[in-house]
């Protein structure tokens, strides 16, 4: 019987190099020393094939892992920064929008207003800036004797508003082609000191004093209008009585208001002489901060709360902008030509990334008409 060996090619290679030289002399020599070369080289690679085939070795595994543990958290905090910084962009494209919006809306209220109503002139026995309202949140400390610090805008509405479509601006009461003409005991008709819930001379307490007392002063009707601050309190035509130029006349002493051909007919009280009295009040639109929120309170011409009449209190309220932190309304005094001016300065502050959004604006009542 005949018995079969299997024979590695590396040691087949060593049998043809030995053949080789004994065939060939110094030649067969030089060709063996490069066939031997050539099989140690087959038997090395023969070799690490052979250790490859079992896997890796445990010392490669925890490198490997060790390795892919640097890189996942590499990546992790490449992810987490790039989130963050989306979110911030996010957070402070939300807050530009809404602070262009607030500052849009009350620059075109104030623009097409007649009369700026507050903030007010400071007064001489005050001793707190009633001319500056500034609120912030946190709520930053009252000045002087003055207990809460608040912040408000309040001027007369313009004359583009028609909410109820009849073809009148909302602010012409009586329709009669002419707007905030002759006005109540209480100017703004609302049954409440100065401009209903609000405070208006920024001492921290709100609607104090009789229904005729239109700055909160404590007097009632003490400065008509006529060009002069008749009570000396720095403010001038604020606070005027049912014949709203105190002259003793309807309308004005003297003239025919109405162009109907008769002077002074009626009574004092009827101020624009049309045969009735106290039918024309201020409608104040009014910005203020509540809670953080900016909002915007708009005298609408029906009966929104239900009262059996229409009247300074009949308003609608809107947020224009969340998550304000600061808002800074400043009556500017001293400006040239008798111009009057409202500097208006707005933060707005994200509560999740502390981004913050701040804008500053002068617009001058009555300029865009």
């Amino acid at each position: 019987m005949s018995s079969q060996h299997t024979v590695h090619p590396a040691g087949l290679r060593q049998v043809r190099c030995e053949n080789s030289i004994i065939a060939g002399g110094r030649r067969a020599q030089h060709h063996y020393d490069r066939c031997n070369d050539a099989a140690r080289m087959y038997r090395v690679c023969a070799a690490q094939r052979s250790v490859h085939s079992h896997g890796f070795t445990l010392v490669e595994l925890l490198v490997a892992i060790a390795f892919a543990a640097v890189l996942i958290t590499g990546l992790g905090a490449v992810v987490g920064l790039v989130t963050t910084t989306r979110d911030a962009v996010l957070d402070r494209n939300e807050l530009s929008r809404q602070a262009r919006f607030a500052m849009d809306q009350m620059v075109r209220v104030v623009s097409h207003s007649r009369l700026l109503l507050l903030p007010l002139n400071d007064k001489s026995f005050s001793n707190w800036p009633e001319h500056i309202r500034e609120q912030t949140v946190p709520p930053s400390a009252p000045i002087g004797s003055s207990t809460l610090a608040t912040a408000v805008l309040a001027v007369s509405l313009p004359a583009y508003q028609d909410l109820d479509a009849d073809g009148f601006p909302d602010a012409d009461d009586d329709r009669d082609g002419r707007i905030d003409e002759d006005f109540t005991a209480n100017r703004t008709h609302s049954k409440a000191a100065g401009i209903y819930l609000i405070d208006d001379d920024g001492d921290g307490r709100v609607d104090e004093g009789g229904a005729g007392d239109d700055d909160e002063s404590s007097t009632v009707n003490d400065d008509p209008i006529n060009g002069v601050d008749d009570d000396s309190d720095n403010n001038v035509d604020e606070d005027p009585p049912p014949d709203i130029n105190a002259d003793g006349c309807p309308g004005v002493c003297g003239v025919d208001d109405d162009n109907d051909g008769s002077i002074d007919e009626g009574s004092i009280d009827d101020d624009d002489e049309d045969g009735q009295i106290n039918e024309d009040s201020l409608n104040p639109v009014v910005f203020y901060l509540s809670s953080g929120t900016l909002m915007q309170r708009t005298p609408v011409p029906w009966d929104e709360n239900n009262s059996g009449g229409v009247d300074g209190q009949d308003f609608v309220i809107g947020p224009i902008a969340g998550n304000v932190t600061r808002l800074r309304v400043e009556r500017v005094a001293g400006v040239a030509f008798g111009e009057q001016l409202v500097d208006i300065s707005l933060e707005l502050t994200s509560p999740d990334s502390g981004e913050r959004v701040s804008l500053h604006t002068q617009v001058r009542p009555g300029g865009a008409l």
